[in-house]
Parts: structure tokens; C-alpha cells; sequence
């Protein structure tokens, strides 16, 4: 496959896509006939750098049309992205809201149940995101790792399902925002106090919209409050389980991302500081256990010398499965091969701290394409 790299004039915001748009190693991002609804999904997309296949030009040249490619994993998870962006700014009808919203949440569990490996690596690995995305994919990570320990506590799926959608809709308020400070770092009094009221109003759009379920609605009114009351907006001592798990999901995920004013939080020191918050709290035993001592998305250094990230948990929490970075050299390789290291020759030596070997690194190329 020939590729060629797309600029902005050849795509058009609104308009279905002629062509099926692909990363820099030919993997689908986006099919033919999709629509890219705003300037922000097109700024985000052109700078983690898309392409076309030159075939696929030469035959619209030739006025016949593309065939639109069926979406990899990998894509439905952009999906997901886009749809909660559509879902905040445009103005829907209580009726499209409940649809919409519920499509979307269906979407993420899916993902989540298909493949939950390729989910915690997604939510460790954001390197490749554009900062101004992250209030959209914060949330639909939040969404994914609370489905993940829900169903670990075992609650029930009717709570699961609730608790799911608390932390997908949190945010419904201050997405353009997150992604501002993200960028910025910093915020002016006035969007400070907008922050600070986003769980209110949060939950009055999903009760314009018609949601009625009272675990859901409470999970996202109290998911800033804290037992100590020293939370907000409102400084409750009193709340619920499902808004705690929430909370500490939010929190969690926003300290291990990375923004323009601070590098992300080491995975060991943001638990260390989740146990400290909330000593002998089941939600934390939930998600230390869930993500285990080599998560997927973490780099290490092999026996062999190469390195590489892990792609697999396995039996055995010490000896997961990896994709190699490096050869043993320390060279680049151009196709990561799949190491056991549960083999001698292939264990885990040490955690590599440089995380230059991943951030821009697509996650289609360790995974390959899944359908």
C-alpha cells in the first residue's frame, strides 16, 4: 500500500469522507463515507499525522467510488470519542439524547468486553491524544476502567451499567474546558467556577434528556464530593459507593495523563497515593488487583536486553505478554515481536523509565488489527 499524507484542504468538516483514512503504517482510522463533525476532530487527526491509500485516490480520480473499510477495534474506540463530542455540543431532543447516549455507552462496553487488555492500554498509553482531546477521552476511559471494576467488585449489571454511564456523562459539562486546561494549563475565576459547578449541571442535562435512574444521576452529582467534605460543589460527608468509585476512577486517570504544564504521574506513585486517600477501601484493593504489578501499556526491559510493552496480562501477574520496541541493542525494531516472559530468556529485568519508546507509537502497531 502507497500512502499519501493528508493537509486539511482535503478533507472537509460535515461532508463524508471520500476515501478511507488511514495511519502513517496503513491502519484504519476512520472509513469512507464517515463524517468529521467539527474542526476539533479534524485538528486532532491531522496532528497524529492521516494518509490515504494512492490507489483509493486514483480511483476517485477515476470517478469510481471507495468502498468503506470495516472499522478495526482500534477505530471504534475513536468513535467513541467523536460521538461524546457530538453528544456535548449538539442540541438534541430528549428522545435523540436517550438513543445517542445509549449507543455510546453500548460502544464502550463492547470494547471494554472484548478486548480489556487493548482498553488499559489505551488509558495508560494517551501519548498520542492531542492535549485538546483529553476532556473526550478522559471520559470514555473513566467509562471503561470503572466497567472493568464494577464487574471485578461483582456488582450487580444493572449497577454496572449505571455506574458505567455516571462516569461517561460526568463531564458532559466541561469537555471544551478539560481540554483548554490540559493545553493551558491554567484557568481564568470564571471558568473555575464553571468547573466547579459541573456536576449540577451535568446532571440537569441528563434530566432534561429523560434520564430517571437515581444511581446514575447521584454517581455523577457526587463524584467531586468527598467523605471528608471536603469536596464539591456541595461538601458532603455522606456518599454514595458508586460516586466514590467514580471519584477515585477520575482522579486516578487524570493524575497518570500527561498535560502541557506537568508530565503524567508514575503509575506506582498515583496508587501509592489512591491507597493513601483511601486506605483499606475495596475500590482500591478493585483497581490494584484489576490492573495488576505490569498493566498493559507498561514499558519494561527484557533479560534478552530488548525492550518492550506489555500488550497481555497472563496467568501468571509477573510474566505478562510483551511487544518489542527494541532489538537487544537498543535499536528500534521496524515489527515488534510478541515475547513470553514467562521464558527465562524473555523475563521482565526492570521497568524502563524512558518513555520516549511509546509516546507516539500507535497501538495498532504492537496489537496489529482487530476487528
Amino acid at each position: 500500500m502507497q500512502l499519501l499524507k493528508l493537509v486539511a484542504s482535503q478533507i472537509k468538516v460535515g461532508q463524508p469522507l471520500p476515501f478511507n483514512v488511514r495511519d502513517e503504517h496503513g491502519h484504519l482510522l476512520l472509513a469512507a463515507a464517515q463524517v468529521i463533525g467539527n474542526e476539533r476532530q479534524l485538528e486532532a487527526l491531522l496532528a497524529r499525522g492521516i494518509h490515504a491509500d494512492v490507489q483509493e485516490i486514483k480511483q476517485l480520480a477515476a470517478g469510481r467510488k471507495v468502498e468503506p473499510q470495516r472499522p478495526t477495534l482500534f477505530a471504534r474506540w475513536g468513535r467513541c470519542y467523536w460521538a461524546l463530542d457530538a453528544l456535548a455540543r449538539e442540541p438534541l431532543s430528549a428522545d435523540e439524547f436517550q438513543q445517542q447516549v445509549t449507543e455510546l455507552g453500548d460502544a464502550v462496553c463492547a470494547a471494554v468486553t472484548q478486548a480489556p487488555d487493548v482498553a488499559i492500554f489505551l488509558m495508560l498509553r494517551q501519548e498520542s491524544h492531542h492535549l485538546r482531546m483529553y476532556g473526550l477521552t478522559h471520559s470514555i476511559y473513566c467509562a471503561a476502567l470503572t466497567a472493568l471494576l464494577s464487574a471485578r467488585m461483582q456488582w450487580t449489571p444493572e449497577r454496572q451499567r449505571s455506574v458505567m454511564m455516571a462516569a461517561l456523562t460526568m463531564n458532559l459539562a466541561c469537555l471544551e474546558l478539560q481540554g483548554r486546561f490540559a493545553v493551558y494549563g491554567r484557568l481564568t475565576q470564571e471558568q473555575r467556577d464553571e468547573l466547579r459547578l459541573h456536576p449540577d449541571a451535568a446532571v440537569e442535562r441528563l434530566k432534561r434528556a429523560g434520564v430517571t435512574d437515581e444511581v446514575w444521576l447521584r454517581a455523577v452529582a457526587e463524584h467531586h464530593e468527598h467523605v471528608d467534605g471536603k469536596g464539591y460543589p456541595r461538601g458532603l460527608v455522606e456518599v454514595s459507593e458508586d460516586a466514590q468509585l467514580v471519584r477515585l476512577v477520575d482522579v486516578f486517570l487524570a493524575k497518570i495523563s500527561r498535560r502541557e504544564s506537568r508530565p503524567a504521574l508514575d503509575l506506582r506513585e498515583a496508587e501509592r497515593q489512591a491507597y493513601g486517600e483511601y486506605p483499606n477501601s475495596p475500590l482500591v484493593a478493585a483497581l490494584i488487583r484489576e490492573l495488576g504489578p505490569l498493566p498493559p501499556g507498561e514499558v519494561v526491559v527484557l533479560a534478552n536486553g530488548e525492550r518492550g510493552v506489555v500488550v497481555r496480562r497472563g496467568p501468571n501477574p509477573q510474566a505478562p505478554l510483551v511487544a518489542t520496541l527494541t532489538d537487544k541493542r537498543g535499536m528500534p525494531v521496524q515489527a515488534s515481536a510478541k515475547r513470553d516472559t514467562a521464558q527465562p530468556e524473555f523475563a521482565v529485568k526492570a521497568l524502563e523509565p524512558d518513555r520516549v519508546l511509546v509516546a507516539r507509537l500507535p497501538p495498532e502497531r504492537v496489537y496489529g488489527l482487530i476487528e
